[in-house]
C-alpha cells in the first residue's frame, strides 16, 4: 500500500491540497451626491467663476456633498472658455455675463439667486472637498450669521502684506481682536438668511464693508474652520507693476474703518489712556 505522497516525491513534485478559493464579493461603492440642484434647497452654494473650466467640476463636485439639499450657483463673467458648460452639465443654476463683473460681484449676484436658509460661498479655482467646507454650513445651522474662515494669513514676515494688516485693524477697531484676520474677504464661508437681510446682498460685493456692517449690527460672527487658502490662490498678473485687486481691498477696508468711527466716534470707542489734554494749551 502506497503512503500518500510518495509518487509526489519520486516524481520531484509537491503534493497538492484542494482549497476553496474565497468568493469575491461586490463592493458597495459609496452614494454619490445627485448631480441636480434640490427643488427646495437648505445650502446654496454660491461659486464666482471667470475662466475656470480646468476646475470647476471638481469644485462643483465638492459643494454638492455639503448637504442632502443643496443647490449649486455658478456665476461666469467674463469666461472665453467652457466653464459655463462643464458647470451646466453638473448640474449647475449657471448665470452667464459676458463681461467681468468685477471682484467679488459674483458674490451679490449669487445671493439674489439663492433659496436656501445658509449660504455658502467660495470660488471656482478652489478645488475643496466637502469635508472642508461642511464645517461653515454646520455653523450656520447652529446659529452663526457668520461662519468665517478661520485663516488670518501670515503675520510673522518682517513686512506683512497691507491686506492681512488691514483684516487685523479692522477687527481691532470692531472690538473683534479675537478674530485676528479673519473676515468675509477670504473664502470659504457661510451666512445665514437673516444676515443677508440684514446687510443685503449688494454689500457682500464689498466683503470689508459687510462684515464691519454685520458685527455693528450684532450679527454673530465666529471664525469655525481653518481653509488655508493663502497656498491656493493662483498668483495673479498685476499691471504696469501695480496690484489692482490688492489696492480695491484696500480701499474696501479704508471705507469700512470710515463705517465703525462713523458708529461709534472718531477713536472707535477707545479711551485716551493716561493722556491729559486738557493740559495742553
Amino acid at each position: 500500500m502506497k503512503r500518500k505522497g510518495a509518487s509526489a516525491r519520486r516524481t520531484g513534485r509537491r503534493a497538492t491540497r484542494t482549497t476553496r478559493r474565497p468568493v469575491a464579493r461586490p463592493v458597495r461603492r459609496a452614494a454619490l451626491p445627485p448631480a441636480v440642484n434640490h427643488p427646495q434647497p437648505e445650502v446654496s452654494v454660491i461659486i464666482p467663476a471667470m475662466n475656470e473650466a480646468a476646475t470647476i467640476a471638481a469644485v462643483i463636485a465638492g459643494a454638492r456633498g455639503v448637504h442632502p439639499r443643496c443647490e449649486v450657483i455658478v456665476i461666469v463673467n467674463g469666461s472665453a472658455d467652457q466653464t459655463a458648460d462643464i458647470a451646466r452639465s453638473c448640474g449647475a443654476n449657471v448665470i452667464v455675463y459676458e463681461q467681468p463683473l468685477g471682484h467679488d460681484v459674483g458674490r451679490s449676484v449669487g445671493a439674489e439667486a439663492a433659496k436656501g436658509a445658509v449660504l455658502l460661498f467660495t470660488d471656482g479655482d478652489l478645488v475643496i472637498p466637502a469635508s472642508q467646507l461642511r464645517p461653515f454650513v454646520n455653523a450656520v445651522s447652529g446659529g452663526a450669521d457668520l461662519a468665517l474662515n478661520d485663516y488670518s494669513g501670515p503675520v510673522r514676515s518682517r513686512f506683512p502684506h497691507p491686506v492681512v494688516l488691514s483684516k487685523h485693524v479692522l477687527n481691532l477697531l470692531l472690538g473683534r481682536s479675537e478674530l485676528k484676520g479673519c473676515s468675509l474677504t477670504a473664502v470659504p464661508h457661510a451666512i445665514s438668511r437673516r444676515a443677508l437681510d440684514v446687510l443685503g446682498s449688494g454689500l457682500l460685493s464689498r466683503p470689508p464693508l459687510a462684515h464691519a456692517q454685520a458685527v455693528l449690527e450684532g450679527l454673530v460672527v465666529t471664525a469655525v474652520h481653518n481653509v488655508p487658502v493663502g497656498r491656493m490662490n493662483a498668483v495673479r498678473r498685476k499691471h504696469s507693476g501695480s496690484d489692482l485687486l490688492q489696492e480695491a481691498i484696500l480701499r474696501d477696508h479704508l471705507d469700512a474703518v470710515a463705517m465703525v468711527l462713523e458708529r461709534k466716534g472718531g477713536r472707535a470707542g477707545f479711551g485716551d489712556g493716561i493722556r491729559r489734554r486738557e493740559m495742553v494749551r
